[in-house]
């Protein structure tokens, strides 16, 4: 029996920060309940191209951006603007452990859906609210998207070529760490209610998550005046540190500290760097960078890619390719730590998403069920939680509240 096997989930939450938390939560057994309204279901199965392909190899209109957090659910198509459908909402909450949502602040009071009006009848409830900036302070009526959150954490202040213009990270990081944010939140809330029966709310916001993981950027600045630069693919504080060419292609090469550059030195042929003043220190490194990465290049650039991959690693230096996803699914490794999962899906017969990174030696994930189309569990969970017949729910589907 997986560690969360009994605890259920009411999920109001879409695109991805909730649906990231929801789909840990499910991968370890959580019953989760996706709430999506009917007709359009999360916003972000609308985000594409690029479309799922269908079992007859014609492309739907289900992204397959919503298939990356949204396996070990179960979907139901409520109509909660309309007061039966608010009603059968707070009912659902009245017997499940955990409220999860991702709207503005106060959007959800009007319906009775607030932390508030639901611990009433539900002492235990623990209610997570995920939203851009959090549940009080003057930004938190603002929407806000992960490409907000990157711009003012500062992480984009620091992303990018130091001659260019700041950029934002491929995927959407902040929505991703405050998803996790929110798992953590919500297992610690868990605990409480372990000892005190009590259930709370919690506040994860997309900007604090995003801010508390600027890590040495925060500290630099709060407690020594330094910005840090933008500076493409160099480390600001460690060389060499980056991007370098190869005869065939390009190599990331990673040495924090001396004794790595030492390995480094002697791996390459050059043994005399680790006693050149521009070269023997971390310091000396950074302030001497070009001319590092110049007399690192230049040898590189004399074999292909696999051959300083096998050679450094042999020597305990850090380096690895620049893969696409196309490589990645040929990487032993990746093959090794089983890190694609299949799985059954309406439309496309069958999907593939990434598994769980969280490897426990008792608590293993479970990939029960494929990502769900709009309402494909509606019928089955209201019979199931509320007691709703064939033509209860026959009626409340003719007045469009499911």
């Amino acid at each position: 029996m997986s560690v969360m096997s009994g605890v259920k989930v009411l999920d109001m939450t879409r695109v991805v920060a909730g649906p990231t938390a929801t789909q840990c939560l499910g991968d370890f057994g959580a019953d989760i309940i996706k709430v999506e309204r009917p007709g359009e279901g999360d916003d972000v199965r609308h985000v594409g191209p690029p479309w799922l392909i269908d079992t007859d190899g014609n492309e739907t209109r289900e992204s397959t951006y919503f298939q990356a957090a949204n396996r070990n659910k179960r979907s139901i198509s409520v109509n909660f603007q309309s007061d039966e459908g608010a009603q059968l909402l707070r009912t659902l909450a009245s017997r499940v452990d955990i409220f999860i949502e991702n709207f503005r602040p106060r959007t959800l009071e009007k319906y009775g859906l607030d932390y508030e009006s639901l611990k009433r009848h539900n002492p235990g409830l623990i209610y997570c609210s995920v939203s851009g900036f959090g549940q009080t302070g003057p930004y938190a009526y603002r929407s806000g998207y992960d490409f907000l959150m990157q711009a003012m954490s500062g992480l984009m202040s620091v992303t990018g070529d130091p001659d260019g213009p700041p950029m934002r990270v491929g995927v959407p990081i902040a929505d991703i760490l405050a998803g996790k944010d929110a798992v953590i939140g919500i297992l610690l809330a868990l605990r409480e209610r372990d000892k005190t029966g009590q259930g709370q709310s919690i506040d994860i916001s997309l900007f604090d998550s995003q801010v508390s993981a600027m890590a040495n950027t925060f500290t630099a600045w709060f407690n020594g005046g330094f910005e840090m630069p933008r500076t493409g693919n160099d480390h600001p504080s460690a060389s060499p540190y980056g991007v370098y060419r190869t005869s065939d292609g390009y190599l990331l090469v990673a040495t924090f500290n001396n004794r790595e550059f030492a390995r480094l030195a002697v791996a390459v042929g050059c043994p005399e760097w680790v006693d050149d003043p521009a070269f023997n220190s971390m310091g000396a490194r950074v302030a001497n960078r070009h001319d590092v990465a110049a007399a690192l290049t230049k040898i590189l650039v004399q074999h292909p890619r696999e051959h300083w991959i096998k050679l450094l690693n042999a020597a305990g230096v850090s380096c690895g390719p620049i893969n696409r996803m196309s490589d990645l699914e040929s990487d032993p490794h990746f093959c090794a730590r089983d890190m694609k999962v299949k799985l059954p899906h309406a439309l496309s017969g069958e999907i593939t998403v990434a598994a769980s990174p969280i490897r426990c030696s008792v608590s293993a994930p479970e990939y029960r069920l494929g990502p769900p189309v709009i309402g494909e569990h509606t019928a089955e969970v209201l019979r199931e939680m509320l007691g709703l017949d064939e033509r209860a729910m026959a009626e409340l589907s003719a007045k469009g509240v499911i």
